[in-house]
């Protein structure tokens, strides 16, 4: 008998999940420091009165293995939105048997169901394995674009200044 592999959506009591997966991954990208997310505050911002963002679940025999975790943005020059997938993760026991790919199939298809004009998403430059398998589907990297961040310290001193 095969593994039955499904894509589902998140439900609050899949929170704990989900931050298991966040702080997977953020080990695997050797950034567990940068880790300030609680359960908390995940469902608050996936759940509450306002959802933010959107998980879904890649589940051998209904256990989650892999999950994206993904938003909605806009392209003015499209003039339709796009999807922004900001964490797609496979637990190493799982790799290889086809998860990380139903997962962008999965969400490629939400996309065009949704009339996004794109999906897009950032990978680490040392990353070589994702940056492959990217590459593989048919992914584009965009180099001449580069990602500025502004965060603590900063963004609050920039949203500081003017004020009367």
């Amino acid at each position: 008998m095969s593994d039955r592999i499904t894509i589902r959506p998140a439900t609050e009591p899949d929170v704990p999940v989900i931050f298991g997966f966040i702080r997977a991954l953020a080990e695997y990208e050797r950034l567990e420091h940068e880790v300030v997310a609680t359960e908390d505050t995940l469902r608050q911002t996936l759940f509450g009165p306002r959802a933010y963002a959107e998980v879904v679940f890649a589940c051998v025999n209904d256990e989650p293995l892999g999950f994206a975790l993904f938003f909605h943005n806009y392209s003015t020059f499209l003039g339709k939105p796009g999807i922004y997938l900001e964490d797609l993760f496979v637990r190493p026991e799982a790799r290889g048997r086809g998860l990380g790919k139903r997962l962008l199939t999965w969400l490629a298809r939400t996309a065009v169901a949704r009339d996004c004009g794109r999906l897009e998403w950032a990978v680490l430059d040392w990353n070589e394995p994702s940056i492959r398998f990217y590459k593989s589907l048919g992914a584009m990297h965009k180099q001449e674009w580069q990602i500025f961040r502004l965060t603590g310290a900063a963004l609050v001193a920039l949203a500081d200044q003017g004020r009367l």
